[in-house]
């Protein structure tokens, strides 16, 4: 496997599927060969292929839009949770554990950590790795701002997110986003007046 993040605590590898060319992630913990899949957004077989070799925990969504979960079965698959925060939980109408801001998912060496960011969706949540310099935005941050948002309400939450949630990371925490290429905490921050004020 090719991976798009390496270091001593912590492997991460990525496949885009779908119609909307979402990102699909897996981490895994290089001491205990365990890890999470984070969105389940179409292709079950190739998700599937991300994660083989790899114990997975749980299958984390995101946020509960049409494009990050029509491969949601692959945590049945897998015999695994498939967890979404519970203000995003009807959008599954299939087994699911609700995640909770702050919920912790103990891979060994590193854990994954949500941390919920309204916004973009009711639900929607980033997921930190503590023991590795990631974040996992889904759709609430991009390279160049936020997901859209429908309403100028919409907007601010999700600016809220921003400012009291993510841009409290470290400057060199890579932002890993839902669709297409991550960046990083620092280069996002000097533009973040200028999303504001550009608004919805």
């Amino acid at each position: 496997m090719s991976w798009l993040y390496e270091d001593d605590a912590v492997r991460i590898a990525s496949v885009c599927v779908g119609p909307l060319e979402n990102n699909a992630y897996v981490a895994c913990d290089t001491s205990t060969g365990r890890g999470v899949l984070i969105d389940a957004p179409a292709a079950p077989d190739e998700l599937l292929r991300l994660v083989d070799g790899i114990e997975i925990d749980s299958v984390l969504i995101t946020h509960g839009h049409w494009d990050h979960i029509g491969a949601v079965e692959v945590a049945t698959d897998l015999n695994v949770p498939l967890r979404i925060h519970e203000a995003d939980a009807g959008s599954l109408q299939v087994p699911l554990t609700p995640l909770l801001d702050g919920n912790v998912i103990d891979l060994g060496s590193v854990a994954v950590i949500a941390v919920h960011t309204p916004g973009h969706t009711p639900g929607s949540t980033c997921f930190v790795l503590d023991g590795a310099p990631i974040v996992f935005t889904g759709d609430t941050l991009f390279p160049g701002g936020p997901g859209r948002t429908t309403s100028p309400e919409q907007f601010a939450e999700v600016m809220r997110s921003l400012d009291q949630r993510l841009f409290t990371l470290p400057d060199e925490t890579m932002i890993l986003p839902g669709h297409g290429l991550g960046t990083t905490i620092g280069e996002e921050r000097p533009d973040v007046e200028e999303w504001r004020s550009r608004g919805w």
